[in-house]
């Protein structure tokens, strides 16, 4: 018999509907988790909101308060999908509430923010997940262990790169995300908190760095009602942008490899363009987003003209098999938030953490801060 647990979801924006979807699918995937999430409450304060996303994916009762939500018995764990200045107060008091926590990036406004998330469920003793989705992809879990097995030797560098337009265009409405008061920092928490992940996911601790911010786009106009998204807004009163739009750093691992992490988000032309290229003594692996179930891999003894071969992930790496039977099936975005879901789930009906936690919120927004504090002073910081 499988035992249900009570779910709800705070915030009912893009991200709000993919860890609902996350949730209804989870059991066509994983048949033997042996927990039934069942979709009890969802709170958003956009009025109409709630109670479509109830009409839609069946939720039990809707609400437009939080509040609301923590106070449920029937509640047992919840996803935060708020926007990043609320993380901290309903992270906080959910976790208070003994109702484990799927929360997304960056968890806060900050390093102080994150960690009293994480100190909060670590008093109470609830499970946590931290949406650093792209860790999830298979190709990401093989290339990883392609790397801990030393096939292409000391790993001597990395770039890591988040490129994407989504803020490109000057029409962009001035939402939450560009005001450090509700957004607080800008491409850093939104795309750089993914690159500082995936850092340490794939290479260890970072040791130090050096940062340089800056915003292309300085003003932008107001929306007159509510948004979703990345909404336009074109005739209203201009307001200044707070926050960067990129960011370039230098990073040195406590393993002595060097890197270099690049988040830009209005960078024109560049539709989510993630991915890494780490180069070790004795080869290289690549991955792109974009091809997300694919690596390209370079191993052997050659060292000068070496060959890059293509790799299809396949049944044997990460959560491949639950999705595809077969290499060179694709997997997609959502698919990795079904994983997400999944290792969450299982952190809880086995009482043993699996994925990424609110440590790992912790670990990387020590490496914003840091990369913040570079770009003001202009120097190396360290970690």
């Amino acid at each position: 018999m499988v035992d249900s647990l009570g779910v709800a979801v705070v915030g009912f924006g893009w991200m709000g509907r993919v860890h609902t979807q996350a949730y209804s699918r989870v059991l066509h995937h994983y048949p033997r988790l042996g927990l039934r999430p069942e979709l009890v409450m969802v709170a958003e304060e956009v009025p109409g909101r709630a109670e479509e996303a109830a009409a839609q994916f069946g939720f039990a009762s809707t609400t437009r308060n939080w509040r609301d939500v923590a106070a449920d018995p029937r509640v047992q764990a919840v996803s935060v999908t708020a926007p990043n200045f609320l993380h901290r107060e309903i992270g906080v008091a959910m976790a208070e509430a003994g109702k484990h926590l799927w929360i997304e990036k960056p968890v806060g406004l900050s390093a102080e923010d994150a960690r009293a998330v994480a100190d909060a469920a670590g008093k109470a003793g609830v499970h946590s997940a931290v949406g650093f989705n792209y860790r999830n992809a298979p190709a990401v879990e093989a290339a990883r262990a392609l790397i801990a097995s030393g096939d292409i030797g000391t790993v001597t560098h990395v770039r890591i790169r988040l490129f994407s337009d989504y803020a490109a265009h000057p029409e962009g409405a001035l939402t939450w995300r560009y005001e450090k008061e509700r957004g607080g920092s800008g491409v850093l928490g939104d795309l750089a908190s993914h690159g500082a992940d995936l850092a340490r996911y794939l290479l260890g601790d970072i040791a130090s760095l050096t940062a340089d911010t800056a915003i292309f786009v300085p003003e932008r106009a107001r929306p007159t009602g509510a948004t979703a998204g990345h909404s336009r807004a074109s005739g209203g009163e201009l307001g200044p942008v707070e926050n960067e739009d990129y960011v370039n750093c230098l990073l040195r691992f406590a393993s002595g490899a060097r890197g270099v992490l690049e988040a830009c988000r209005v960078s024109v032309g560049e539709q989510n363009n993630y991915g890494f290229e780490v180069h070790g003594t004795k080869g290289a692996v690549f991955w792109d987003f974009r091809r997300m179930n694919e690596l390209g891999v370079s191993r052997g003894t050659g060292y000068q003209d070496q060959p890059v071969s293509t790799v299809y992930v396949g049944p044997g790496d990460g959560e491949f098999g639950a999705f595809q039977p077969g290499a060179a099936n694709a997997m997609g975005y959502d698919d990795l938030k079904v994983v997400e879901a999944y290792r969450f789930l299982r952190s809880i009906a086995e009482g043993t953490s699996y994925g990424a936690t609110l440590a790992d919120a912790v670990h990387s927004a020590v490496v914003l801060d840091a990369m913040a504090r570079s770009a003001e002073t202009g120097a190396w910081v360290s970690l």
